[in-house]
């Protein structure tokens, strides 16, 4: 007789590394926290569920599920919280970026002051019996246009103002302190107490995030109409330049 066992599947070690292989990220993490699940789900197997458990393995089974639930609710705090300060450096970024353009629109009105200096020199250097020269102009050059309204320069100020301060609500320290717990329904009305307090700075962060991303996409709306103004004005200073040029050659040929 062949003994038992003796067939060898070559794909026996891929599927004992496919199990020990995780996509997600975090499973090393929960290793500790999956052990302790295990036990608790384990024990209530044999002896035939959660209504054969002696009051003290389902307290502390409630307990548990109290702890993990709190990790949960800080865990959603932790991840809003890093999207806020990711979303305060693009509002920051923005602002930054709304005041180049606003700097770069201005430029083009001074370039406007000197070209049309020029232009009337150009225009008078034909000669005592040519006729005047005057440019053509299919627009007038204008500046960066202000609105009126909350800006989100204003609200950045007071983003950085508010953090300098330690007044934003989801990064203030907290001062409340629980009492120790001594028994199991007071360890999980202390967790609860703390999963109450986590949800309403969530919820707090959450407005606020809702209110920058109202105030970004104010920016870019702006930012955009502002480089729309900022192409026409640069189409018809170019358009004046050739013009400018043109005449110059032409004086430089007499």
């Amino acid at each position: 007789m062949a003994p038992k066992n003796s067939s060898w599947n070559p794909f026996d070690d891929e599927k004992e590394a496919a199990k020990s292989f995780s996509l997600n990220p975090f499973d090393d993490d929960d290793d500790d926290d999956k052990e302790v699940e295990k036990r608790f789900t384990s024990s209530l197997k044999p002896s035939g569920g959660k209504e054969n458990q002696t009051v003290q393995e389902l307290e502390s089974y409630a307990v548990y599920n109290s702890e993990e639930t709190t990790k949960t609710v800080q865990g959603c705090l932790k991840v809003a919280e890093e999207i806020r300060c990711d979303a305060s450096k693009t509002l920051v970024m923005l602002n930054e970026q709304g005041d180049q353009i606003t700097r770069t629109h201005q430029k083009t009105v001074d370039l406007d002051h000197h070209l049309s200096r020029g232009e009337k020199i150009l225009g008078r250097l034909g000669g005592v019996f040519s006729r005047t020269w005057k440019p053509k102009k299919s627009r007038s050059i204008t500046g960066p246009v202000i609105t009126k309204g909350d800006s989100p320069k204003r609200n950045v100020i007071d983003l950085k103002t508010r953090e300098k301060l330690g007044l934003n609500p989801s990064l203030k320290p907290k001062s409340k302190t629980l009492p120790e717990a001594v028994d199991a329904y007071q360890k999980t009305q202390m967790e609860i107490a703390k999963q109450d307090e986590a949800l309403t700075d969530l919820s707090a962060l959450l407005g606020e995030l809702k209110n920058m991303a109202v105030d970004m996409g104010t920016a870019i709306e702006r930012q955009t109409n502002e480089l729309d103004h900022l192409q026409d004005n640069a189409d018809e200073l170019n358009y004046r330049v050739k013009q400018s040029n043109q005449r110059a050659r032409y004086l430089l040929r007499k």
